[in-house]
């Protein structure tokens, strides 16, 4: 290490000040992180790409900064999909260090690794005061049965008003309105629970049928329409 003449001639004075870095919560224990290996926790975090045609939600689980498990959301671009594929390969065995200076594909997914990145190193994850955290395998089950995202799709124009096409509970097959042609409910498939039932050798109507559902008032509506056709 090299030092410049002037700071060479310089007296030397004693630094008062050393207790460390500030603790910051971990799995329900106060850690003062030096090194990579002192994090520990799951999050989740959300990225976007240069021109922002698409988004990814990135969730890590993180065990003495080597990430375990990662499970990858993505939406808006059909390269995402593949970007996500290499990423979650590249992902899991990695400390949170490497994965931060890896090319993870695509823009969105780095967007979100930075994100997950610094709230990681702040102690503001998600299990920062969960007494050991959550186990290996936890990201897998906030898919729930059938192990698919939750997905929001809503396509409306100021012409013909708003069409559900996916929520939460799956792809919606039918909008139910009242007399004033307001939605008061709709049908829906559950398309993870469809593939189960179809993969266990039940008929594809039978399995939709078995994977269906309805929310709101749907049974009281006065007219039913197909938001991708009507």
């Amino acid at each position: 290490m090299k030092y410049t003449n002037e700071l060479e001639n310089q007296c030397y004075v004693k630094k008062g000040v050393n207790h460390g870095p500030s603790p910051i919560p971990e799995e329900g224990k106060w850690i003062k992180a030096k090194e990579i290996k002192d994090i520990s926790g799951l999050t989740h975090g959300i990225g976007w790409c240069a021109p922002q045609q698409g988004a990814c939600k990135l969730t890590l689980n993180i065990k003495e900064g080597i990430i375990q498990e990662a499970l990858v959301e993505t939406i808006g671009c059909s390269g995402m999909t593949h970007s996500a594929a290499m990423a979650g390969e590249i992902l899991v065995g990695k400390t949170l260090l490497e994965a931060l200076n890896t090319d993870l594909v695509c823009d969105a997914i780095n967007t979100a690794m930075r994100e997950l990145f610094l709230q990681i190193i702040y102690g503001r994850t998600q299990t920062a005061f969960s007494e050991e955290g959550l186990p290996i395998g936890a990201g897998l089950e906030d898919l729930g049965k059938g192990h698919t995202s939750q997905v929001g799709t809503i396509y409306s124009s100021n012409l013909k008003g708003p069409r559900y096409l996916n929520l939460a509970e799956g792809y919606i097959v039918e909008i139910g309105l009242d007399s004033e042609d307001q939605i008061i409910g709709y049908k829906y498939v559950h398309l993870g629970k469809m593939m189960e039932h179809i993969k266990s050798g039940i008929d594809a109507l039978e399995a939709i049928e078995k994977a269906s559902g309805i929310y709101g008032r749907f049974d009281e509506a006065v007219k039913k329409i197909d938001p991708r056709e009507q």
